[in-house]
């Protein structure tokens, strides 16, 4: 759909792990017709998920702009759509348009399916210990560096040779190899911020070709973790920088880049985005993010933006 400058493109992203309710896409559809024209339902299934997109052209002089729409419009839709199951993305403009320039992600719990600290923990004997205090950071109770410290702490004396018996152990997230392939394929660059570990995050970002990497480092002496880290802490406010950064290194406006975390030291770079998704999250992040994925698919998120 090609949209003037002054009838900005509407686009609703509907998508669940069943088949959608024809209700809810009715309703959505009402809805869209209701400020835009030119209404059109497109359906942007994939393999692991079912979605629908609806675009239309919004008409002019819409009160409050853009912005006020897509608020209308979660708001009438996330209480049903969340009732029967379904996650919902609302955008405009140029994020609308042309799709994202620039996708940036947490790596623990998002592109991968664990919290590498706990892998690195089991091999120290103190899972149980730092799973506690990985949850509580998740949720915003205690500041992300300082559990970072104590986590990384029980770590003191493993060999580093465990490094490559926890890369092994990674897992990708069911669709994050073909969400990064989707946005390269669209023209958009990929970045991945993590408060995790360069040791396994570098590997990650080679083999999936992603463009932008960032993680904390662990020390390491004399062929043994030291417990403590090297440089500054990659935290909630650093990665909001970093991906302030590449977009304004990559060229692409904040309103086209797509952040997706799922915990408390992820809600800086959500709100800096131009679309922020929560990706299995935490409530704190669900209630602050613009939409939410809440079934194991990353690549949903490609169906949030109605592609």
């Amino acid at each position: 759909m090609n949209a003037s400058p002054d009838r900005p493109t509407l686009r609703v992203g509907l998508v669940s792990p069943r088949p959608l309710p024809g209700s809810l896409v009715e309703h959505t559809r009402a809805l869209v017709a209701a400020v835009a024209d030119d209404v059109a339902l497109v359906t942007t299934s994939r393999g692991g998920w079912f979605a629908v997109a609806v675009t239309a052209s919004l008409r002019d002089g819409r009160g409050g702009g853009t912005g006020a729409v897509d608020a209308h419009l979660r708001t009438e839709l996330v209480g049903p759509a969340t009732a029967l199951g379904v996650d919902v993305g609302v955008t405009t403009g140029a994020l609308a348009q042309d799709g994202p320039g620039l996708l940036v992600m947490d790596v623990d719990s998002t592109l991968i399916t664990a919290e590498v600290i706990e892998l690195l923990a089991e091999h120290a004997g103190t899972r149980t210990e730092v799973a506690a205090v990985t949850e509580r950071a998740m949720r915003g109770e205690i500041d992300f560096a300082d559990s970072l410290r104590e986590r990384v702490a029980t770590l003191t004396g493993l060999d580093v040779a465990v490094l490559a018996d926890v890369r092994a152990a990674v897992e990708l997230t069911p669709g994050a190899r073909e969400l990064v392939e989707a946005v390269h394929a669209g023209g958009g660059r990929v970045g991945v911020v993590s408060g995790g570990f360069v040791e396994v995050v570098e590997p990650l970002r080679a083999g999936l070709g992603i463009d932008h990497a960032v993680a904390n480092a662990l020390e390491v002496r004399d062929g043994r973790l030291t417990g403590r880290t090297l440089g500054p802490v990659v935290d909630r406010a650093a990665k909001e920088a970093h991906l302030r950064r590449w977009a304004a290194a990559d060229g692409v406006p904040l309103e086209r880049v797509v952040a997706v975390g799922d915990g408390a030291n992820d809600l800086d770079m959500l709100g800096a985005a131009g679309f922020g998704v929560a990706f299995r999250a935490k409530p704190v992040v669900q209630e602050e993010a613009d939409a939410a994925v809440t079934f194991p698919r990353l690549d949903a998120v490609w169906g949030l933006l109605g592609h």
